[in-house]
């Protein structure tokens, strides 16, 4: 099955939500049905402790029933688990928040719900972006999942770095050479590495696979897995090399970046904009968010979209569509967005103005300026490796470790690591999926 790109428009998220929540119509509203009992929400958003207590306490606590906000198992983990429920026709989930990437399996083994009746209800008082409707689709013409939260990663700069930018670049326009030029400025100036990149491993949970996937091979190949081992890569590993000479060598041990900013052992960080949300709301003044840098290619810059899903055989689906419903009313999409740090999926919610959560909108701002980048590469999570999916993210990981940490051979390594991600490829039997140009069959490494 082949992905279309995602080109969400985020300037549809900057304007402004005007009036109350309307109540949904068609029969939808779980306030105004009897309570719709307990429903099994197993979600692999919200992980962190303090984003899935605030689901519980802000967002779920509303409801009409008694949701179990289950997050103990990554997307990876999640979907072997419920390909198993559905092929044993022993299903214990009623609903499902997952990223794309992992519904595409889903829904090929036959194990989601056609949403599309509720979509139509759903879509009578509130207004899906229709680029991530679209989405939910999967390549069909039916809706398997509905759309829920979207984001991106980023970078945030302490505003004291911005005297050490090289001459004649722009913070909101740079290239990856002018970031490591930054970086050896500021080593100058300082005798200290300022730049962090989220590189801790295991439980940790530093997002470096995800930098390179979705950030330098994108923006130094086009592409993110079929010129693995191109002369483009090559020239990444390079920058990637000089980036890492001038990082602050505690980012093997960094998972969130926000941390390392706020105590200033950090200056210029790059992250999901999740675990970077904290610096822009403790310290306004100090932080700003820009986006990416550019490459050869354009700007490469990583799509993430969540969408809740219903498996086939759910046990209570009255309450799994009505938790939908409520968790895709303008007022929980806001509620949401501040405890996660997403943006929402309606395009009347405001991420801007006054009513934005504390540093929603500077980084709406940065995720603009990387959408309409002139030569933007939208990249997407990995797509149906299912299973697979740890396994693929370790082979950058283990590139990274070999190249730039150990000081390998760059184009021995890519080489050496290109037949895994091959094999893992064949597999899974995955087609590419953007920004690599659709494939017929098994995506091929080049």
């Amino acid at each position: 099955m082949s992905a279309r790109p995602l080109l969400v428009s985020l300037a549809a998220l900057l304007t402004f939500a005007c009036g109350g929540t309307p109540a949904p119509t068609g029969g939808a509203t779980p306030t105004a049905q009897a309570n719709v009992g307990k429903v099994e929400f197993l979600s692999s958003q919200g992980q962190a402790v303090n984003e899935a207590e605030g689901m519980r306490k802000q967002v779920l606590a509303g409801f009409n029933g008694t949701p179990d906000f289950n997050t103990s198992l990554t997307g990876g983990q999640m979907v072997p688990k419920l390909l198993a429920e559905h092929q044993a026709s022993k299903v214990d989930v009623d609903l499902v928040g997952d990223v794309h990437g992992d519904m595409v399996p889903l829904q090929s083994a036959g194990a989601l719900q056609d949403l599309t009746p509720l979509l139509q209800r759903l879509a009578k008082d509130r207004k899906f972006n229709p680029q991530l409707v679209a989405y939910g689709k999967l390549g069909t013409q039916k809706q398997y999942y509905i759309p829920w939260l979207q984001a991106t990663y980023m970078m945030v700069v302490n505003k004291k770095a911005l005297q050490y930018l090289p001459k004649g670049a722009d913070v909101n326009s740079l290239t990856y050479d002018q970031l490591a030029q930054w970086g050896e400025n500021i080593q100058k100036a300082t005798g200290e590495k300022k730049i962090g990149i989220p590189a801790a491993t295991g439980s940790r949970g530093g997002l470096l696979n995800r930098f390179v996937q979705g950030y330098l091979y994108p923006s130094y190949t086009g592409g993110e897995v079929s010129g693995f081992k191109s002369p483009g890569a090559v020239q990444a590993w390079q920058l990637m090399k000089r980036l890492w000479a001038v990082t602050n060598p505690q980012s093997t041990n960094y998972g969130f970046m926000q941390e390392p900013l706020q105590s200033g052992e950090v200056w210029v960080a790059w992250d999901h904009q999740a675990r970077l949300i904290d610096a822009l709301k403790n310290l306004p003044d100090q932080f700003q968010a820009v986006p990416a840098p550019s490459g050869p290619k354009g700007l490469g810059y990583m799509s993430v979209v969540a969408g809740l899903a219903i498996p086939v055989g759910a046990p209570n689906q009255k309450g799994a569509e009505a938790l939908i419903d409520y968790l895709t009313r303008p007022d929980n999409q806001k509620k949401t967005t501040a405890v996660v740090g997403f943006f929402p999926v309606l395009t009347d919610v405001s991420v801007s103005g006054s009513d934005a959560p504390p540093g929603v909108g500077a980084e709406a701002g940065a995720a603009g300026k990387q959408t309409n980048a002139k030569k933007a590469l939208p990249a997407l999570l990995p797509v149906g490796l299912g299973a697979k999916d740890g396994e693929f993210n370790k082979a950058y990981f283990d590139t990274f470790t070999r190249i730039v940490l150990h000081n390998e051979d760059i184009q021995t390594v890519l080489s050496d690591e290109a037949k895994q991600l091959q094999s893992l490829l064949d597999t899974a039997k995955a087609p590419c999926w953007p920004p690599d140009p659709p494939s017929t069959g098994t995506c091929q490494v080049r």
